[in-house]
């Protein structure tokens, strides 16, 4: 006598980690990290979109134009040497920012402006494209007694002391550069035989903190060794945008020395003397990124 099997139909469970019945979360990945990324613009398909066409117009190039090493600068004399150091640059000047692009050395410069905010929005746009390292070339206000003008910095972090960066990690997250890309840095500014200072730089939205003394006195206890108003926005939506990126300064004032304060005069003769050899080795560091790097990213939450 043949006996007949009945099939037994199981009922979905759920999964510990995830909690929903039937409901299989990507490999490697908790369902808490996939509610985080949901409104990256990585993740979100509707918000890459716009976010493609806000690059576009807000730069003038079109998303093929970039290049996989991107320069982000504050001043539109470095976007100027730029064109005028690399022969097949391709500049554009789009409704809000200026872009130059050179296939040759896989380098595009985007000039963003000025704060918190902005470095923030740049960020945002320019992970659209994923590139492999993106580094800012930007200007600080020097604050430890030992540091002059002309110095270069390579920040190690950024106090998060703007506005912007809590709307893409909780305030208890550091804001750090990608380690390899400040690594490549250090290479380059040695090979051209500079030094530089490594320490932890200040992020603020108040532009005139110079006649702020509890702001000056909060600075010392901070132990930071100087101001600027970008780092911790673009290192911050940087992490948070799964973008490489490493910050590379040149001390332009020191406030809290006797007619330290940068002017009118003292700048140009700021961009007279240094900023021609921080843009050269701009470029050279991300040229190098582009010949010899290997994967330079954080890791991949």
């Amino acid at each position: 006598m043949s006996v007949k099997k009945k099939t037994v139909t199981r009922k979905p469970t759920a999964s510990p980690a995830s909690g929903k019945s039937g409901m299989a979360e990507k490999k490697g990945q908790h369902r808490y990290e996939k509610e985080a990324s949901a409104n990256r613009v990585y993740a979100h398909t509707k918000k890459r979109k716009i976010a493609i066409d806000m690059l576009e117009r807000y730069t003038g190039h079109q998303v093929q134009d970039f290049q996989p090493q991107i320069i982000l600068t504050n001043f539109h004399y470095y976007t100027e040497r730029f064109n005028s150091l690399i022969s097949d640059h391709f500049y554009t000047q789009g409704s809000a920012f200026k872009a130059s692009s050179s296939k040759s050395h896989k380098v595009t410069i985007v000039e963003f402006g000025i704060g918190s905010a902005m470095a923030a929005l740049v960020m945002e746009l320019v992970s659209v494209i994923e590139p492999k390292a993106v580094l800012f070339l930007g200007m600080c206000g020097g604050i430890h007694p030992s540091i002059k003008v002309g110095d270069f910095i390579l920040p190690m972090g950024a106090i998060r002391a703007e506005s912007v960066s809590q709307h893409f990690m909780p305030i208890q997250v550091p804001a750090l550069p990608t380690f390899k890309v400040q690594k490549f840095a250090s290479q380059v500014i040695s090979s051209y035989g500079h030094d530089y200072r490594t320490g932890m730089v200040h992020s603020t939205d108040l532009r005139f903190w110079e006649f702020d003394e509890k702001f000056k006195k909060r600075l010392f206890e901070e132990r930071v060794i100087a101001v600027e108003m970008e780092c911790a926005a673009l290192f911050i939506t940087g992490f948070a945008s799964k973008v490489s990126i490493g910050a590379f300064l040149l001390v332009s004032d020191t406030p809290l020395k006797r007619g330290g304060i940068k002017t009118k005069a003292s700048a140009k003769k700021i961009f007279r003397k240094y900023t021609d050899k921080h843009i050269e080795m701009g470029i050279e560091i991300m040229a190098n990124i582009a010949a010899k790097g290997d994967k330079i990213r954080h890791y991949r939450w």
